[in-house]
């Protein structure tokens, strides 16, 4: 079995902090060669170097800055346990990291997230916004528990995951009281002919889905603006500049959130949802409860 020398992995924590093996030896009180020592036996028993030199700086490698995530949570450990054992402190809350895909919208992502939060022993949530690529390249190396998204892993993906399939809806398209009470005297689509409306921008996967059911209904919306941010995209909506869409299953929320009115629905526009994880039967407390409340009642 092998073993981590965790002095070895203090020195190269401490340099990392400090941003140079003469500030970490006056921390930890030992000569530079000393420390230079300890990292490279370090370096030596990962198979990776940690360090390059940029100039006279010492900068780290992507695998030290992997290896400097884990000692931060090591040594935090740390720190917590002797603070529990001597009673300065509560037990460690288990924590869920959770990446989020930067287009599912922030009301679906907290919806979903709820049902973890009502566990009898709720966990830390780490939240964590990025493209699908890059959280399932994390999610791979374990730095994440789930990552929500709306679309599955593709095909190809080199990454051993699993797509779950939490559910899917149709669309909802809401108003200010000003402009719903103004659109809401003629029938729903045709009240959005001519009306301003927001959109996801033309690269959004949903921008595609709305124009080509606006060409099915006949409908010529003036376009007012286009947003790659859905939450910003929802504050011009709630001022009034014009109507937007948003996942049926949070109408709800939205109208409650952003004091809006729906106007109608578009249940052939549907979006669906996923949860990815390394496990192919899920197992974790937390995306268990996850994954049961949104097919069940989110979604169902």
């Amino acid at each position: 079995m092998e073993w981590l020398n965790y002095h070895h992995l203090l020195y190269f924590w401490t340099v990392a902090r400090e941003g140079s093996i003469a500030r970490a030896s006056v921390k930890l009180r030992l000569a530079q060669p000393t420390i230079s020592a300890q990292i490279h036996a370090l370096e030596d028993a990962l198979g990776h170097k940690l360090f390059q030199r940029q100039g006279r700086n010492l900068v780290l490698t992507e695998m030290g800055r992997t290896v400097e995530k884990y000692a931060d949570e090591i040594f935090s450990l740390g720190r917590e346990m002797l603070d529990v054992v001597k009673e300065r402190g509560a037990p460690r809350r288990p924590t869920l990291a959770v990446g989020i895909v930067d287009a599912v919208p922030k009301l679906v992502a907290h919806v979903l997230l709820q049902p973890a939060l009502a566990l009898p022993q709720p966990p830390q949530l780490q939240c964590h916004e990025d493209d699908l690529d890059e959280l399932v390249a994390r999610l791979s190396v374990h730095q994440l528990d789930l990552v929500l998204s709306d679309h599955p892993l593709p095909a190809d993906a080199h990454v051993r995951a699993f797509s779950h399939r939490l559910g899917e809806c149709g669309m909802a398209f809401f108003a200010a009281p000003a402009l719903h009470e103004r659109l809401r005297r003629h029938a729903f689509p045709g009240n959005l002919d001519g009306a301003p409306v927001l959109l996801p921008g033309r690269g959004a996967a949903l921008r595609r889905v709305l124009d080509a059911w606006f060409e099915q209904h006949e409908v010529r919306p003036a376009i007012i603006g286009e947003f790659d941010d859905g939450a910003l995209l929802k504050v011009f909506g709630q001022a009034g500049a014009g109507v937007f869409c948003a996942p049926s299953a949070i109408r709800d929320e939205v109208e409650r959130q952003y004091r809006v009115r729906a106007l109608g629905e578009a249940p052939e526009v549907r979006e669906a949802y996923y949860a990815i994880s390394v496990e192919r039967r899920v197992k974790h407390p937390a995306v268990l409860a996850i994954t049961r409340a949104a097919r069940a009642e989110v979604f169902g």
